[in-house]
């Protein structure tokens, strides 16, 4: 196999279609351009116009917002197999930042890449839409997270949905995964603060369904905590390629 057969993108977008040569070539020209980034330092800002998206080949990304009065807001993760910017590419302008949380490796994709891509294989085009479609998706979730579900539920969902995430690109399972993610970087994204984060992943370790600890998740008792989390995956749609 290539190496783009077995890159993160290839097997997250083979969980919606079967792709060809064609479709393969295609994305491997969307491979070339290869950038590392270190972390601390924004890939893309808020508000920048005539940028590239990427793909993310390995290491973890935060997406996050600026407010007026200078705050930030982290509003999701990426993990390898995710483009980032992909949606400011096609509007032109950011409307948020991209910073990397470890050293990463990503390919830089310009916008006459992704139009000629799609222009050349509408399947290839298709599963990416796929692809965005699956990450909107997420944040729906997470917003119903932010609303609806108490701090506990809040966590044990955002770990569970992190490892079907990587599970999906070889990297995880339902044992658990590593996770560089930080407890000021988790009570970020999931609205609460370091404490309150520290307390609850404290109780589930206690409960025995799950551990964080050293940069890896541990899940001890899986079915136990989705039960608590109310974790439906089918909104990840991973069942398999609806385009054979």
């Amino acid at each position: 196999m290539t190496s783009v057969q077995t890159s993160p993108l290839a097997r997250k977008l083979s969980a919606f279609v079967t792709m060809s040569d064609v479709e393969l070539a295609a994305l491997e020209h969307l491979h070339r351009r290869r950038r590392s980034f270190v972390p601390g330092r924004d890939m893309v800002h808020q508000g920048q116009s005539q940028q590239a998206a990427y793909i993310l080949l390995s290491g973890w990304v935060c997406s996050y917002k600026i407010q007026p009065d200078g705050t930030r807001q982290i509003v999701d993760f990426q993990v390898p197999g995710d483009f980032l910017g992909l949606r400011s590419v096609l509007l032109r302008t950011s409307d948020h930042s991209f910073e990397p949380i470890v050293n990463i490796e990503a390919a830089e994709v310009w916008a006459s890449d992704l139009l000629e891509a799609f222009a050349q294989t509408p399947r290839l085009a298709t599963a990416i839409l796929w692809a965005a479609s699956r990450d909107e998706a997420m944040l729906v979730e997470h917003l119903v997270g932010l609303g609806r579900r108490d701090a506990e539920a809040r966590l044990a969902h955002f770990l569970l949905e992190l490892g079907s995430r990587l599970t999906l690109v070889g990297m995880g399972s339902k044992e658990g995964y590593d996770c560089p993610l930080t407890q000021y970087q988790l009570a970020d994204g999931l609205g609460l603060s370091a404490v309150h984060v520290n307390r609850v992943l404290r109780q589930l370790r206690e409960d025995g369904l799950v551990t964080v600890r050293e940069g890896h998740v541990a899940f001890h008792d899986y079915g136990r905590l989705v039960e608590l989390a109310g974790f439906d995956p089918a909104y990840l749609d991973e069942t398999g390629p609806l385009l054979k």
